[in-house]
């Protein structure tokens, strides 16, 4: 899973973050928080309009706001590959 991980970040990848706040649907005038986290590509967030859609059309909770923070952990510019081995006493 690690591989994976690491071969997404370097394609553009990072970490978002979603706090997904919702009208009960038993009472509607109180508002619940949802976090909701995943490798997602910036600026589209393709994996976070999934989400939203699939949570628009299948439960029951209405979407009031979403806030969310994305953060590139690695990119292209950022790796490079080290050969070198050194000897510790």
């Amino acid at each position: 899973m690690a591989c994976s991980q690491l071969s997404a970040q370097m394609r553009g990848y990072g970490l978002t973050t979603a706090e997904i706040l919702y009208h009960l649907p038993d009472h509607p005038g109180l508002l619940q928080t949802f976090l909701w986290q995943t490798w997602d590509l910036a600026p589209r967030f393709p994996e976070l309009r999934r989400f939203l859609d699939f949570w628009s059309k299948e439960l029951d909770g209405s979407l009031h706001s979403v806030r969310f923070a994305h953060k590139g952990v690695i990119g292209p510019a950022r790796w490079r590959h080290v050969d070198v081995s050194m000897l510790l006493n």
